[in-house]
């Protein structure tokens, strides 16, 4: 049965908190961005406040073996500063019994880093490239079948269960989906994954209308579930980045060098039929800043998005595109941001990405419900200054691109006891 984190009785029990401190690292192991971590501790400190200790748990990178680079040793004493209480550290997380035993109510165990176990992910490692069929199946069953005894080890820790890691929750992994089973009657969702679940049940569920999507990206074919299933949704969606490119072929359209996919035209023909049958508004770019090469220090010309030269390539959109979007997000009560809409990462091409973030600070101003996701999405509205000044910015790129196709999250329904 799911608890509520605000109705749990903590006194004298020990908690087990899967968070996202994937945090990023410099070459020294100094935090260079500790947003996950802060987002956290609302969770974090409402154990201890009443009156739980604290049996922390979380992945950092993708390492394929024990790798001293992916210690969370080095995130100690910054996680220790912002709970305001020493944290003590399991240097392996599947032999912190005496650790985990000896907490008082008030104290704080981190275990090391989940993905140095093969079972945390299920997925076998070492396999020779040459390995058989039969040999990657057999590698495949034995690495679940001693996943069992690590999410059992892991659960034996702790009284009670709370996810509160979204970034992971799309993941059926050991510490997000497998350990609830241990807990039918002690698990819930910590503060971070209830606020992402309502975000996009807002968006999803409970939009106000007129609703807008706002889809960038490089790729169709990364964002195709996506725009499927945002089709029976939205009143309005925007289409841009290198993605809107593939559209504009299909539709005969000459893109020059611009980013496109072939095999996916028939795929937004498709799209943009379906589109006009449920009476939603696709919005396409109309004008497209371009260049001849693809760096940031080069001569930009602006081209109708339909007529691009051969040896010129879009890389933002321009003003007359951004002001067609403007006007459909301020008239809407919802909107809904994933993906940027130029080659955000170069300054010169930022600019109609960083014009959504404004546009969408404006809407929120007056009244808008926005919800931003996506890892460039995410780094404009904070870029701007803007991170607070939208209804809700979520934590999780993969996590949110999921559940936007329709997809069941099964860090969620291991809580909620769904299949």
């Amino acid at each position: 049965m799911q608890q509520h984190i605000d109705t749990y009785d903590f006194t004298g029990k020990k908690a087990i908190v899967r968070v996202d401190f994937n945090v990023p690292l410099d070459e020294n192991f100094n935090i260079t961005d500790d947003t996950r971590i802060r987002r956290a501790m609302p969770t974090l400190k409402k154990v201890l406040e009443k009156g739980g200790s604290l049996i922390i748990m979380s992945h950092l990178g993708r390492p394929k073996k024990v790798d001293p680079k992916f210690s969370l040793k080095h995130i100690v004493d910054h996680v220790s500063e912002c709970l305001g209480v020493p944290v003590q550290f399991a240097d392996d997380c599947q032999k912190a019994d005496a650790q985990a035993a000896a907490l008082k109510p008030g104290e704080v165990l981190l275990l090391e880093n989940l993905r140095f176990y093969a079972e945390e992910e299920g997925k076998p490692r070492g396999l020779a490239e040459d390995a058989t069929d039969e040999e990657k199946a057999a590698a495949k069953k034995a690495v679940k079948a001693s996943q069992k005894e690590f999410v059992k080890k892991l659960a034996s820790y702790a009284d009670c269960y709370i996810n509160d890691a979204f970034g992971t929750a799309h993941r059926a992994h050991g510490s997000t989906a497998l350990i609830a089973e241990y807990f039918p009657n002690d698990k819930m969702f910590g503060y971070l994954m209830e606020g992402e679940i309502v975000a996009i049940d807002n968006v999803l569920k409970n939009a106000k209308r007129p609703f807008t999507a706002i889809i960038g990206g490089s790729k169709v074919s990364s964002k195709l579930a996506v725009l499927k299933n945002l089709l029976g949704k939205v009143d309005n969606l925007i289409i841009g980045g290198g993605m809107g490119y593939t559209f504009i072929k299909a539709q005969g359209g000459h893109i020059g060098m611009s980013l496109h996919e072939d095999e996916l035209m028939p795929e937004a023909l498709a799209i943009l039929e379906e589109a006009k049958a449920k009476g939603v508004n696709i919005s396409l770019s109309v004008a497209t800043v371009c260049a001849q090469e693809f760096k940031n220090d080069t001569p930009t010309k602006v081209f109708d998005i339909y007529n691009i030269p051969e040896d010129w390539e879009g890389m933002d959109a321009a003003d007359e595109s951004l002001a067609n979007w403007k006007k459909i997000i301020l008239e809407s009560k919802t909107i809904l941001w994933n993906g940027p809409v130029g080659v955000f990462e170069l300054p010169t091409f930022a600019k109609g990405t960083l014009q959504i973030a404004e546009d969408l600070a404006e809407a929120t101003r007056n009244g808008a419900y926005t919800l931003v996701g996506g890892g460039d999405s995410v780094a404009a509205v904070t870029k701007m200054g803007y991170a607070d000044k939208v209804s809700y910015v979520s934590t999780g790129g993969g996590a949110m691109l999921e559940a936007i196709e329709g997809k069941v999250l099964p860090g969620i329904a291991a809580i909620r006891g769904e299949e």
